[in-house]
Order: C-alpha cells, then sequence, then structure tokens
C-alpha cells in the first residue's frame, strides 16, 4: 500500500504579504459611487449604491498614507455621495438605485454610524485640505445625532476617536466618543462569557475598540482596561488551532465551544479584528496585539478554517464569504475594501518589526 504523505505549508510570514490593491474598488466605482454587490468581479448595477459601502471606501482611502491622483478623485466621489446621503437633521439615507433615486429616507441605522466613521477619518486624515474641511462639516452636523442601535453608535464613536486624535480637542466629539462606549456596556465578570451582550453577532470588534478609544482619548483608565478585556478575550474566543476563526453569520452564544457553527465567515469580520488589534497596540504599546492582528491579515491568505486564500490575485478583489466548502467567489465592495483595509495595517506592522531586534514577525 502506498504511503500518503499530508503535506503542510510553511508559515506565512509577513514578507510574504501582498500590497494592498485598488483595481478592484476603481472597477466597481462610478461618477456616481460605489456600487455595491458583483457577480465574480463583474459589478451588478441592479442593486445599485449603499452609504455603508461609500463611507467605507472614503475611510479606506483616507487610511492611505501616499493616495494617487485617481484615489484622491474617488474620495472626492465618495465624500460628495455621502453629502447628498445626509438629511438636514444629520441621518442619513442608505439605499440609492442605480438610476440614482434614493429608496429611503434618512434615519440612524448602522449606516449614519459607519458615513460618521468615514467622515470622521476623512476630516482627520483625507487626502487634501478641502476634502478633510468638507468631510468635518458634515461630520458635525452628525454629531448632533444619537442612534438606539450599539453598533451604529460604535462606528460613529470610531468616527469621532479619529477626530479627537487629530486635535484640537472638542468637547462634542468627546461627548459622541462617551456616548457610544456606554452603549456597549461594561464587560460582564463571568470569565466564560465576558461580552457585555448575550451573544456575539457582527462587528464585535468594533464594539471593544470604541471602548478602549473611549478609555484612551477621555482619560479613563477603567474603561480602557474594560476595552482592552473584551478584545483580548474576543480574540481568545476567535482563535482556533493558531489562525482566526471569525464569528460567523449566525453568531455565537454562550456554551460549549464544540457546539459553535463555523461558516459563513465575512471578510469584514477579519477587517474589524484587525482594526481593533492595530488600535490596542497603538494606545498601549504592547506589541502582544501583533499575533492577532497577524492572524486576521493571513486570514485572507489562506490561514484559516478552509486553508482557502480569500482574494483573486488577477482582480485585486476579495471574496464574499468563506463557507465549509470554500469561497463565495462574488467580490463585492465590502469584501474588497475589508482586504485592502488589513492589508494596509500589514503595511504598519512590517515597519514596526522592523525596528525591533529581533525582527518580528517578518
Amino acid at each position: 500500500m502506498a504511503l500518503s504523505l499530508r503535506l503542510i505549508p510553511p508559515p506565512i510570514q509577513l514578507r510574504d504579504v501582498p500590497e494592498p490593491r485598488w483595481d478592484h474598488v476603481f472597477r466597481l466605482s462610478d461618477d456616481t459611487g460605489l456600487l455595491e454587490h458583483a457577480r465574480n468581479a463583474t459589478a451588478r448595477r441592479e442593486h445599485g449604491y449603499c452609504v455603508d459601502d461609500v463611507s467605507r471606501g472614503l475611510l479606506v482611502i483616507a487610511r492611505e498614507r501616499r493616495p494617487g491622483a485617481d484615489l484622491v478623485r474617488l474620495a472626492e466621489r465618495y465624500l460628495a455621495f455621502l453629502t447628498h446621503a445626509q438629511g438636514a437633521d444629520g441621518s442619513f439615507r442608505n439605499r440609492m438605485s442605480y438610476d440614482r433615486r434614493w429608496l429611503d429616507e434618512p434615519s440612524l441605522g448602522d449606516w449614519w454610524g459607519r458615513a460618521m466613521w468615514g467622515l470622521g477619518t476623512a476630516a482627520a486624515r483625507g487626502p487634501s485640505g478641502w476634502i478633510r474641511r468638507e468631510a468635518m462639516e458634515a461630520f458635525r452636523l452628525g454629531l448632533q445625532c444619537r442612534s438606539t442601535w450599539p453598533r451604529a453608535m460604535a462606528f460613529a464613536g470610531l468616527g469621532a476617536a479619529e477626530v479627537l486624535r487629530a486635535g484640537p480637542h472638542d468637547p462634542p466629539t468627546a461627548e459622541l466618543l462617551g456616548d457610544a462606549a456606554t452603549v456597549i456596556g461594561l464587560p460582564g465578570s463571568d470569565p466564560d462569557w465576558v461580552w457585555p451582550e448575550p451573544e456575539l453577532t457582527y462587528a464585535n470588534p468594533a464594539l471593544a475598540e470604541v471602548v478602549i478609544a473611549a478609555g484612551d482619548l477621555l482619560g479613563d483608565e477603567g474603561l480602557l482596561v474594560d476595552g482592552l478585556r473584551m478584545l483580548s478575550w474576543l480574540c481568545g474566543m476567535q482563535e482556533k488551532d493558531g489562525h482566526l476563526s471569525t464569528v460567523p453569520v449566525g453568531g455565537w452564544r454562550p456554551g460549549p465551544a464544540a457546539g459553535r457553527h463555523r461558516f459563513d465567515q465575512q471578510p469584514i469580520e477579519a477587517a474589524a479584528t484587525a482594526d481593533a488589534c492595530a488600535t490596542a497596540a497603538s494606545v498601549t504599546g504592547d506589541e502582544h496585539w501583533d499575533a492577532p492582528l497577524f492572524q486576521a491579515i493571513t486570514w485572507f491568505l489562506g490561514d484559516n478554517d478552509t486553508g482557502t486564500v480569500m482574494y483573486d490575485p488577477e482582480t485585486g478583489g476579495c471574496y464574499d464569504g468563506l463557507t465549509a466548502n470554500g469561497p463565495n467567489l462574488n467580490q463585492g465592495a465590502e469584501s474588497t475594501l475589508a482586504l485592502v483595509s488589513t492589508l494596509l495595517h500589514a503595511r504598519t506592522l512590517a515597519s514596526r518589526s522592523a525596528t525591533r531586534p529581533s525582527g518580528g514577525l517578518a
């Protein structure tokens, strides 16, 4: 009988991580905004646009340290879309059809929070002075709103954190950040379920991240410790056999780990984990956070529950989800921006690792 050997691939090194590419973001963009869905890599115009994804697009471009002229023009387009979506009271519409008709009225769902996050990031780090000024004007209009949804508040709070980091200190912006942390609540005392909610659903790392940011920027040491505790517990929950296994679409509830389903996992969850760990590393200076950050990066490169590379090297797009049978091959805006955002963190991690005597993760 022939001997069967299972080949184990070598571990992924930081030097193996590709540079972020914007090809597919441009493919999904037009003179109006960013088309939400794709079939494979082809934009599905019939599904139109949403503020959620345009906000993500503006945010990720603002994080790019050296954007080219084409990216700057894209940021201008996304910003115009968001200001058009905003109501007089600071809330936002979310959905626009391909023929440029709004399909809803301004309200305060997750899209309001994501718009505030994108606007706050553009106000702090936008690629031109006028973009920063216009984004700040729209952000200030949205400051008068508060959502009843914790995740909407978390996203908005992260936008407030961006504005506060850029300075000078602004009391209304600090108030929004504090309100976001209050809505999320405090971690519990049960070590088996630290999370302040009865279940883990979506965008969980953003909740921990905004509590960390609030503790840091508002000078509340107890809040900072709470946020770090939440994130540390969540990273432990999402680690499986040494790699990231994100909370899937169906969520997780308290109970035995063996009973938790693992699919479908979304790229946006890996990106949110990378964001939160990068913030924790920046705030604390503790290189302990580099390990879960690197796990979030390598999730896209195949270090995940099925060993599947989650992006298309030909198009630069990211697959929409990880199923038990491999990837959903559609390459939508949310997933592709999640990939680009996470690979931008890899640049920072590489710079930080290069300054360490040990060479870090490289």
